[in-house]
């Protein structure tokens, strides 16, 4: 996530929010700068870009911002288990995502959410027009024109238990991953519903099944679990006990979830499976925590 415009203090001049470097040049100051970022971020170096899309509010185009952060030197994945939002039925199972190389690969039964991102736009994008959620707190796509997709940055919606290997070739999981995002969009739309991906299913086509299966053709053949957290317990087991043998680099860390005001905190899904209750207290006695 380095920085690839804009770079500067996040500073405040009576109504104005924006970036400002060493030598005192202003960035982004014309455009739209979400108080979310002001809340956590006031006085940090940070990166920032210009988004295409517009604040409902304002009218004026969106900035994007965050901190810059080293790149890792060689190829890796991150396994995340993000904790379930409290104020959606369909989130109660929590949600799972994984990135490889700094390309984050998302699945959802929302078409919308179908996609690749990089990592400042999965974890920092600001909660501004579309990414926004209603006034009344929730998605809403009723007006096509304006509408509120309730998705902005990940952790500012959620806390995110994370899963790091390195020493493993990335290229096949990720030919894996973009081929099934392909697959999805060239699936015929259900017309009654066409915001929805319509061979979605939570039990044998979601974002944890079809994450699983890419880890399994992957190389990783022993991954099971059908629930997002539950996966995430029994990847950790797997992607552990090939590092225990060699050649494999885990860690595991949790990133807390920023609080904002559009988003209340989220909530960690219990464990259903008793043998992955077992695998993760083994875990935790050995200093992973999941």
């Amino acid at each position: 996530m380095n920085c690839n415009a804009g770079k500067g203090l996040l500073v405040r001049e009576g109504p104005e929010i924006f970036l400002r470097n060493s030598e005192g040049e202003k960035f982004f100051s014309e455009f739209s700068i979400w108080e979310g970022y002001w809340k956590h971020w006031r006085g940090t170096m940070l990166c920032g870009r210009i988004l295409p899309e517009a604040d409902y509010t304002t009218g004026k185009n969106i900035v994007l911002l965050w901190p810059e952060r080293e790149r890792y030197s060689g190829p890796f994945v991150e396994l995340y288990y993000n904790e379930r939002l409290v104020k959606y039925t369909m989130s109660i199972l929590g949600h799972l995502a994984i990135n490889v190389n700094g390309f984050i690969f998302n699945f959802s039964h929302l078409l919308n959410e179908c996609e690749i991102m990089t990592e400042e736009e999965y974890f920092y994008r600001p909660a501004l027009g579309r990414f926004s959620p209603s006034p009344d707190g929730f998605f809403d796509t009723s007006d096509p024109e304006r509408p509120y997709l309730d998705k902005f940055g990940r952790q500012f919606m959620r806390t995110i238990h994370t899963a790091r290997i390195t020493g493993k070739e990335t290229a096949g999981l990720e030919s894996i991953l973009r081929r099934k995002l392909k697959e999805i969009y060239d699936t015929p739309v259900d017309p009654a519903k066409p915001e929805y991906y319509r061979d979605f299913s939570k039990f044998s086509n979601s974002c944890t099944t079809i994450v699983r299966d890419s880890l399994r053709a992957w190389g990783f053949s022993g991954i099971k679990g059908v629930f997002p957290r539950e996966l995430f317990i029994n990847a950790v087991w797997e992607f552990q006990t090939s590092s225990r043998r060699g050649g494999l680099t885990l860690s595991v860390f949790k990133r807390d979830q920023l609080m904002v005001d559009e988003a209340p905190a989220s909530s960690l899904t219990p464990i259903v499976n008793p043998v992955n209750f077992l695998k993760k207290r083994i875990l935790d006695i050995r200093g992973v925590r999941t």
